[in-house]
């Protein structure tokens, strides 16, 4: 049995002459919890659509638990769970009767999950999908999916129509405390793909009273460098406290830096997941 539950080996997407996905690999081991992140364009929903077997790539190719996805769909799709980045369902079917159509579906289920996650999300299953708010869509997508006793759960693109502050808590609080590997996707590629712990770790924020010209001939290496009042501020990208110690004549401050804020300056300002 494979110890991967996903493995993505040289993918690639095409739409014409648009390159979506360009040479993706990765693989994500069965236990862990693995965030692919990516501004809008990056190209993560044509990841997850063939991650899914809803599309074959151009070139490479997916396996879920050591199986191919694409010609294997119907029965791998019995042990994933997805909650859509759209949540969609017919929006005139009641809560209760979308769970009896799932529950003739798949053979997993598990009923006593999705009554305790309902009654938790204070969801009436008697209200109609589409007279419920986004977020309490979400919720009933997500009850769904975990109800199938799923031994893989896809969240796909989870802060999609959230507020800032709702986005911002979803990833330091559920993001950033549940995943042990982190990947970063820009026009088409990974530009990014480790523990979180080591990433966490070797990046860094440093600002500067002055311009930082020690920092040029200095071994870190920096993703941004901009203006902060009359001084600077500069992301480093290989933190080393040795090499910062030679930096504290120059009147440098150090902080450690957010997961939310290490996307951002990797996929560039403005960014969402």
């Amino acid at each position: 049995m494979s110890e991967q539950a996903i493995e993505v080996s040289n993918v690639t997407v095409r739409y014409g002459r648009l390159l979506a996905v360009d040479r993706v690999t990765f693989a994500v081991p069965r236990g862990s919890v693995y965030a692919l992140l990516g501004r809008n364009g990056a190209g993560k929903s044509s990841l997850v659509r063939c991650i899914l077997g809803q599309r074959e790539p151009q070139a490479g190719r997916v396996q879920l638990f050591g199986s191919d996805v694409w010609s294997q769909r119907t029965a791998l799709m019995q042990r994933v769970g997805v909650v859509s980045e759209e949540a969609d369902a017919p929006p005139e079917m009641t809560v209760d009767q979308l769970a009896r159509f799932c529950a003739d579906t798949y053979a997993r289920w598990d009923q006593k999950e999705i009554d305790d996650r309902l009654r938790r999300f204070e969801v009436s299953r008697d209200s109609k999908f589409g007279a419920l708010s986004k977020g309490q869509k979400k919720q009933v997508l997500l009850a769904l999916a975990l109800a199938m006793s799923p031994d893989l759960l896809v969240l796909d693109d989870p802060t999609l129509g959230l507020d800032v502050v709702a986005r911002k808590s979803l990833f330091e609080e559920v993001i950033a405390e549940m995943a042990d590997r982190v990947a970063i996707m820009k026009n088409g590629t990974l530009v990014l793909e480790e523990d979180l712990d080591a990433l966490k770790a070797r990046f860094r924020r440093i600002r500067f009273a002055a311009q930082p010209v020690a920092l040029e001939q200095s071994a870190l290496r920096t993703a941004l460098v901009r203006s902060w009042g009359s001084g600077a501020e500069a992301i480093v990208t290989n933190y080393d406290d040795v090499a910062f110690e030679r930096l504290r004549t120059t009147n440098a401050e150090v902080s450690a830096m957010s997961l939310e804020e290490i996307f951002i300056a990797v996929s560039g300002e403005g960014a969402q997941s």
